[in-house]
This record gives C-alpha cells, sequence and structure tokens, in this order.
C-alpha cells in the first residue's frame, strides 16, 4: 500500500499575498484559485518539479497564520536555488553545510519557514 504525501496545507493571513509571494517569489505554479463561498476559498500551488503541493485559502486549516515549521524542498544546485529565490526577491539565508547536505532558510510574509537543502552539496 502506498501513502503519497500530495497536500501540505499552509496557514497565512492574507491569501492573495500568499499567492503573490509562492507564485511570483517562490517560483510555484498556482494550480487552483476556486472561491466556494465567502467561507471557502482553496488554492493549491505547487513547486516545479514536485509531486506535493501546498493548500492555503479560506476555511482551509484553522491553525495560526505563521505556525508552519520546517517545510522542506530538496534541490540539485543549492547555490543556484539561492540565486534564484534571492533574485526573485525572497528573503534568503546564505547557504549553511552541515549534516545531511546544504541548506538555505526562507519564510513566507506571515513567517511560515522553509528549508530548501542539496542533500549532495557539502
Amino acid at each position: 500500500m502506498d501513502f503519497k504525501l500530495e497536500l501540505v496545507p499552509v496557514p497565512v493571513s492574507d491569501v492573495d499575498r500568499a499567492i503573490t509571494f509562492y507564485r511570483d517569489k517562490v517560483g510555484f505554479t498556482l494550480d487552483h484559485d476556486h472561491t466556494v463561498s465567502a467561507e471557502l476559498r482553496f488554492v493549491q500551488l505547487t513547486p516545479p518539479g514536485s509531486a506535493c503541493s501546498i493548500a492555503t485559502g479560506v476555511g482551509i486549516v484553522d491553525s495560526a497564520p505563521g505556525s508552519l515549521r520546517g517545510l522542506q524542498l530538496v534541490v540539485s544546485d543549492i547555490h543556484a536555488a539561492r540565486g534564484e529565490l534571492a533574485g526573485r526577491g525572497v528573503e534568503v539565508s546564505e547557504v549553511t553545510a552541515g549534516p545531511g547536505g546544504a541548506f538555505v532558510y526562507f519564510a513566507d510574509p506571515d513567517g511560515n519557514t522553509w528549508t530548501v537543502q542539496d542533500p549532495r552539496a557539502s
């Protein structure tokens, strides 16, 4: 039996600001933006090359905006990934090396945090 993780809810305070950040700055693809009612809006964005997407919106998750910590993206070139994020206006850390490879870190406008890992780098 396969158990595939395909959607992770991300709590945000401003859906349109989150779309702009994840689509225009981080480079995710906006897959869906559907408003069902004033109480339910579903937005799905997918990182390039990923089988797992994030979901945000209204009525999607009851966690506090900014409470998600340590979502992880994996890349094959940490320096290129950092350059792309920084070039798009994301406030991203410098590259650090440690057990498991090389890493950079960033947060969305609400404070949800992300780790970008290149497991082959040192």
